[in-house]
């Protein structure tokens, strides 16, 4: 099995489906469902977004009892990166940890499984998580789709995460007044009163250290329309990327508002909730066992800074996690991922799927 796994990993990588490219998004997941076509396959479209939901039955329950969750979008990388090679135990190439053998895994344990388990488990392959999730993931929840539990194959060297910060971002216009520069007392300087602004703000939210489970704010960018030496601007815009934990939700709003100065407006571009799962959800445990039970060694549930599409789910209060392989140099050069990692991944799985079983003794 390892030997077909790597084989569609390596053709995955060598697809370069990145978002813009959408003939390469139809592209790699027409490969994907070709490994599928003894099931039912509902395909959907958004935004120029392909993705798929898989599964055995005529018509799609009302509920699965679990997902599988994988996307086939990667962020670019360099070209000669897209042809795969092997060095020792790594697969290297452009998303060969964020995911694609992860993908690769999920759909031969969806193909392995599926016709044992005797409740209904569902497979779900999206083109669009690098950019949010929003016309594959998001799409399909909007469309019905829904479970007791989503596994989503993002690279956490076989650890558990049960929870992630929710993303906010915020562009903020602030209004001045403007004057010749030789004359400050006559204007009210934007720039200014951003400073200002954020000043205050980051003495509330100080940024940690290292990493750290706490609410964090990145100012991205501060831009002005003003292009003279000698004017003062009254125009002042910044952006922030605000990733906040579940306890700091309603509080991170509340605060920026109440420091604001007057005649300022708050556009929000993106609100995405925080991903929590309670660590003694009875998948979560289940999936402990098998961890320990392939790899003899007990894992590590833990939090993860960045995100995933196991966050859309939380809208309709369905739990998930994160769970997949041993890698490194995500997002990089010479990304890669743990051939033998792979084997245990997909044994991992399989034991998991069984043992959720409702027909069978965990």
């Amino acid at each position: 099995m390892l030997e077909d796994i790597l084989k569609l990993s390596q053709a995955f990588i060598r697809i370069r489906s990145t978002a813009e490219s959408k003939d390469k998004l139809d592209e790699i997941l027409k490969l994907a469902l070709s490994y599928l076509n003894n099931y039912t396959v509902e395909r959907f479209e958004n935004e120029g977004k392909p993705s798929a939901l898989i599964y055995k039955a005529n018509t799609r329950p009302s509920k699965f009892k679990l997902i599988l969750n994988g996307h086939l979008d990667v962020v670019p990388g360099r070209e000669d990166l897209y042809e795969p090679r092997i060095e020792g135990d790594k697969l290297i190439g452009v998303g060969a940890l964020d995911m694609k053998a992860s993908a690769a895994c999920l759909i031969y344990a969806f193909l392995n499984m599926v016709d044992k388990v005797s409740y209904p488990l569902g497979l779900q392959l999206v083109t669009d998580e690098e950019i949010g999730g929003f016309n594959g993931t998001k799409y399909q929840i909007l469309n019905g789709v829904t479970a007791d539990f989503v596994i989503c194959g993002e690279p956490t060297n076989f650890d558990i995460v049960n929870k992630a910060k929710g993303i906010i971002w915020l562009k903020i216009n602030f209004k001045g007044i403007t004057a010749h520069g030789a004359y400050p007392w006559r204007g009210k300087n934007a720039i200014l009163l951003a400073h200002n602004f954020l000043s205050k703000l980051f003495k509330r939210f100080n940024n940690p250290k290292e990493a750290k489970w706490q609410t964090t704010i990145n100012l991205a960018r501060i831009e002005t329309s003003n292009n003279a030496f000698n004017k003062i601007p009254d125009d002042c815009t910044i952006w922030l990327d605000i990733r906040y934990t579940p306890e700091d939700k309603d509080r991170v709003l509340q605060e920026i508002h109440q420091i604001l100065p007057k005649d300022t407006s708050v556009e929000i571009m993106f609100n995405e909730p925080s991903l929590y799962t309670e660590e003694n959800n009875v998948f979560i445990q289940n999936l402990t066992k098998s961890i320990k039970f392939i790899i003899q060694t007990s894992t590590q549930i833990r939090y993860a800074n960045g995100s995933s599409d196991a966050r859309h789910y939380m809208n309709i209060n369905v739990p998930g996690i994160e769970f997949g392989p041993v890698g490194g140099n995500i997002g990089g050069d010479e990304e890669w991922v743990s051939i033998k990692g792979l084997e245990q991944y997909f044994e991992i799985l399989q034991d998991f799927l069984l043992r959720i079983d409702s027909d069978r003794e965990n």
